[in-house]
């Protein structure tokens, strides 16, 4: 039997697409989302020790499944923290404060799996094995300097919450999603530019009495047209506003959530590679998290110094060394006219210093600073606080 599929008028305006266009999408989820709570959470719990004690060894991964959070891993330090007290006090601040939200603040269970050792050892920066990617790309502005796929989406979880946060919408929860698929031109010179929205989705949480006729409407005015640039939008854009019907129930009581399975939302949309390994609950000593702010702050210095549109960094280490032993610089067929990628570099070698203690210092990273990033993403924000996020100027050619 031969079955004839009816073609959709997205995949119909897929085939009309030109040759020299194609389409990107990004993802973000929102504060409450399962797993973007539990990495709040290691975050939380890294500030409190960071914020007694600046050398804090400190690795908690939390997961998250119905009224139950679970705590695990290994933390050397001389500060006094309640972990309980700091687990309910943020997930109260994120607003689960009754079980039908998708967790209860004070009447969830917590259990406590974690090695705490008051001993403090010789201040050592040896790695364990692995890779780390930093990316930038000046596609759409001068100063962010991220994909505007991924801005954008990471944008409307920003709306949501603020929309719920000041009760402008009173029956927002506190998980959402949200998608964005932009058609962008790639010229001869392989500079990329976005041209129009193909199609956004959003999915709120919401109370049982909103209609879902009433969410679209209001998410499209109130949310995605004050995101989205008017002049990307036309009578094209689709909207897909909780595509699959009513997300009353979210949270842990929805999905079970685990500190650093949003890696991609944590970084760049999907649009560099990933070394797979997230960034919450680890101390800045830990190469993962301190190699991979470092690749975000010589990406950017280099795309804002104009030596490239984009960038791609990677760096790997081994075992028992502090400094890298391999390392990429690809700008993607975009570096400035007269230079090449080996020249960048060369830049690269020396403008920056790749060893662990030297990131630590240079970027300040033994601050009680992380909560805030692990809400969302980790970079594209004028946070001052965010020191991997100002670029180097004046770099040594």
């Amino acid at each position: 039997m031969i079955s004839h599929h009816k073609k959709s008028e997205d995949m119909i305006s897929l085939e009309a697409m030109p040759a020299d266009h194609f389409l990107f999408s990004s993802e973000s989820v929102g504060e409450g989302h399962p797993d973007k709570l539990c990495d709040q959470l290691s975050d939380a719990i890294l500030d409190a020790y960071l914020s007694q004690d600046p050398d804090a060894k400190v690795s908690c991964d939390l997961t998250a499944k119905g009224n139950l959070i679970v705590a695990f891993g290994e933390i050397r330090s001389k500060a006094n923290v309640n972990i309980e007290q700091v687990i309910r006090q943020t997930i109260r601040d994120i607003g689960y404060n009754n079980k039908e939200k998708g967790l209860d603040w004070e009447k969830c269970y917590v259990i406590l799996n974690v090695d705490i050792k008051k001993e403090i050892e010789e201040e050592k920066y040896e790695n364990n094995q692995g890779i780390v990617f930093g990316y930038a790309t000046d596609e759409w502005d001068k100063e962010i300097l991220l994909p505007l796929t991924h801005y954008l989406a990471m944008q409307l979880c920003l709306k949501l919450t603020e929309l719920r946060r000041n009760k402008e919408i009173t029956w927002l929860r506190p998980d959402c999603k949200a998608q964005v698929s932009i058609e962008y031109n790639k010229d001869k010179n392989n500079i990329i530019k976005p041209l129009k929205i193909f199609n956004v989705l959003v999915s709120p949480q919401h109370e049982k009495f909103i209609s879902q006729e009433d969410i679209k409407k209001i998410v499209i005015e109130k949310v995605i047209k004050k995101v989205i640039p008017a002049e990307l939008l036309d009578e094209k854009t689709v909207y897909y506003i909780n595509p699959s019907g009513s997300f009353n129930t979210g949270g842990p009581s929805a999905d079970a959530g685990l500190t650093g399975r949003k890696i991609i939302v944590d970084t760049y949309g999907g649009w560099a590679p990933h070394g797979g390994s997230g960034f919450s609950g680890k101390d800045p000593s830990k190469m993962k998290r301190c190699a991979g702010y470092y690749c975000r702050y010589v990406a950017k210095s280099l795309v804002a110094n104009g030596l490239c549109h984009r960038v791609k960094i990677q760096v790997a280490y081994v075992p028992g060394s502090e400094a890298p032993k391999s390392m990429l610089v690809d700008s993607l067929g975009t570096v400035k006219e007269g230079l090449n990628d080996h020249n960048l570099l060369e830049i690269v070698l020396k403008n920056f210093d790749f060893r662990i203690s030297s990131m630590i210092k240079e970027l300040n990273l033994k601050r009680p600073i992380y909560r805030k990033v692990a809400a969302l993403c980790h970079f594209g924000s004028n946070d001052p606080d965010l020191t991997w996020e100002q670029p180097k100027k004046d770099l040594k050619l």
